[in-house]
Order: structure tokens, then sequence, then C-alpha cells
């Protein structure tokens, strides 16, 4: 029995970036051995155990075979006779297909390492299409390394998209990776690599991102569910309805993107009425983090917008005191809050 490092935290090493977790791959061991030496095992698919003592995750060497589409079309055969080699030749990428051993040895049969000094994100081999996802994975790591994807590679994916194999995507393995690399520092870079290949008009037809836009949000640290809104700015509920259907996103994120595409028209509004009406569609007044996280979204995506008024009622309103109007009298409470909401937005947007 024999354990190796792999994976990203070998490609990291050598990046000379922080190392967060190291996974391993066992090589000559059987479950029952793993359960009997302490392991707890977690894996549902195929065998990953936990160490007993580090809690990195520990997975027997094994090989796929494709037998279905999608992501769960694939039989996994693990057992002792699986080398290192085989492990390594069904992962996605070069970069991503290295070891290291007990002594530290690098073992790299696909070249990563020529890869990674080269700046080239290239797949293994043919079975990296017998899993769409890779697809999304390779922009990620364009948007968090700013690689170029070799030439065979991106003829591989456009094939992936065309022959139909992409539509087997899994919505929370999509949004997964799509979210991932939403976050990395040039996230337009993702966009650019699956409008490339074909995926952005497959999978996301809505989309006609605004790269300026994206780079902006990343260079100021937004979080995700702005950039999310940032990446959808200027459609249609509809449009992100239809969208967020496809990806499903989690509430934060779809909740915002909603809220931008029904405020985005008012958000310059001009009077009183009409600024009270998009602090309404927004519901600002109840979730004042989410209308924060809005007009963030808003500058980043039309950084010529001017958010004064907007402000300024959302400042005015909020400071209307309900529970002493419904005090003074409980009858028709609503509208008159709502008229000295009115009110006050009136006088707090005088002269600007």
């Amino acid at each position: 029995m024999k354990a190796y490092v792999v994976g990203g935290a070998v490609r990291d090493e050598l990046l000379g970036a922080p190392v967060a977790d190291r996974d391993w791959v066992v090589v000559g061991a059987t479950p029952e051995e793993m359960v009997r030496l302490g392991y707890q095992p977690v894996g549902r698919d195929f065998p990953v155990f936990l160490h007993p003592q580090t809690h990195e995750e520990y997975a027997l060497a094994r090989t796929e075979r494709k037998s279905g589409r999608g992501y769960r079309g694939f039989t996994v055969y693990a057992a002792p006779d699986v080398t290192l080699e085989d492990d390594l030749a069904r992962r996605d990428l070069t970069i991503n297909a290295m070891a290291r051993d007990a002594s530290g040895r690098l073992i790299d049969p696909h070249g990563g390492e020529r890869d990674l000094r080269e700046g080239v994100l290239r797949h293994v081999g043919p079975a990296f299409e017998e899993d769409p996802v890779r697809i999304l994975r390779v922009g990620r790591f364009v948007a968090r390394y700013g690689f170029r994807v070799a030439e065979a590679t991106m003829a591989l994916m456009r094939r992936m998209v065309e022959t139909g194999e992409a539509d087997h995507l899994v919505a929370e393995r999509v949004w997964r990776e799509f979210a991932r690399g939403l976050e990395e520092p040039h996230p337009a870079r993702m966009l650019e690599t699956l409008d490339a290949c074909g995926l952005t008009a497959r999978l996301l037809p809505e989309l006609s991102h605004d790269r300026a836009a994206l780079e902006r949000s990343a260079a100021a640290g937004a979080p995700l569910a702005v950039r999310f809104a940032v990446l959808t700015w200027g459609l249609a509920e509809a449009q992100v309805r239809a969208l967020c259907e496809r990806l499903k996103p989690p509430n934060e994120e779809r909740d915002l993107a909603l809220a931008a595409a029904r405020c985005r028209p008012l958000l310059e509004a001009r009077t009183a009425p009409e600024l009270l009406e998009a602090l309404k569609r927004a519901d600002a007044l109840r979730r004042p983090e989410r209308f924060a996280g809005l007009l963030q979204a808003a500058r980043l995506a039309d950084p010529g917008l001017d958010l004064g008024r907007i402000k300024a009622a959302h400042g005015a309103a909020a400071a209307v005191d309900a529970a002493a109007i419904a005090q003074q009298d409980p009858r028709d409470v609503g509208p008159r809050v709502e008229r000295a909401r009115e009110t006050a937005i009136a006088r707090a947007i005088e002269g600007k």
C-alpha cells in the first residue's frame, strides 16, 4: 500500500501558491484494509476515506469507464491492481494529473509541469469528453490563471457541445463550477472560453456579458451574488427566471438578480412616488442588505448611473417611524405610512 499527494496540491505547490488542503490516492489497498487502519469511509460513488488524524481525503486508485450519458453514466473500478498512472490518466487536465510520492518525487506522466510553465490548459486524454462539466472547469482555470486553452482541447470541447454531450449537464454541478469561475480574478475570461466552444449559446443563451463590468466586479472584490447580478444586468425578469431555472443558483444569488431586473428601470427615478415604488420593488426597507447589494451591482454594471436620489430616498423612507404612526391611529396604517414615506422622500430629494 502506497499513498501519493495528487491533483491541486501538487499544481499549487509548483506554482508557489498556498496549498489549502491535500488529496491523496492510495495504491494497492482495499476498502476493508483502509477501515482496519482507522480511515473513515465517506465516498458514495467510489471508495474515499478520511485520515483518522489529519482528516484529509484518501481515495483508492480507480479507473472510470463511460457507460451512459451525463455525470452518473460511469462504471468505476477501484482495486489493488489499479496503478497510480491508471488513476492519473482519468483526470481532466495535465496540470491536475501530477503526483508526489512519500519522498517528494514528482510523478508527471502527461507533462503537467511543462504546461504550467508555458501557461497551457491541455486535456489528459480522450476520457476528457466523458464528463461535460470539465468544459466549465477549463473556463474556471482560465479565469484563475489566464492560461490559454490548447487547440486540441478547445476542438474537443467544441465537439462535446456539438454532439450534445454537454446537454446532459446537471444544474447543480454547472452552478458549482460556474460560481467558482465567477469568483476568480478574471471571470470574463471564463465566459470568453465558454463562448469560444459554443457552450454559452447552448446553455446560457440569454447572456451577453459585459467583460468590463465583470472585471470591475472582480477588482472590487464583490461577493458572488453581486457578480451574478452584474452578469445578468440588462436582462428582463423573465429571462433571469429562465436562466436561474437552468442554473439553479442559491436563493441569495437568484433573488438579487431578480431584484435587479425588476428595479433597474427605476433606479434613476426622479419623483418621490417613483422612488418609493423602486424601494418597494426592491423590498429595500425589509431587506436593506440585499438593497445595498443591488446598488453595488448597479455601480459596477453601469458606473454612469446617478444613484444619489435612490440612496437619499432609502434613508428618508427608512427613517419614518411606522410604529409611531400606528400608535397615533390604528386605522388605515398602511396608506398613512406610505404617504409619510413619500413626503419624507420628497423633502430628502429637494435640490438633487
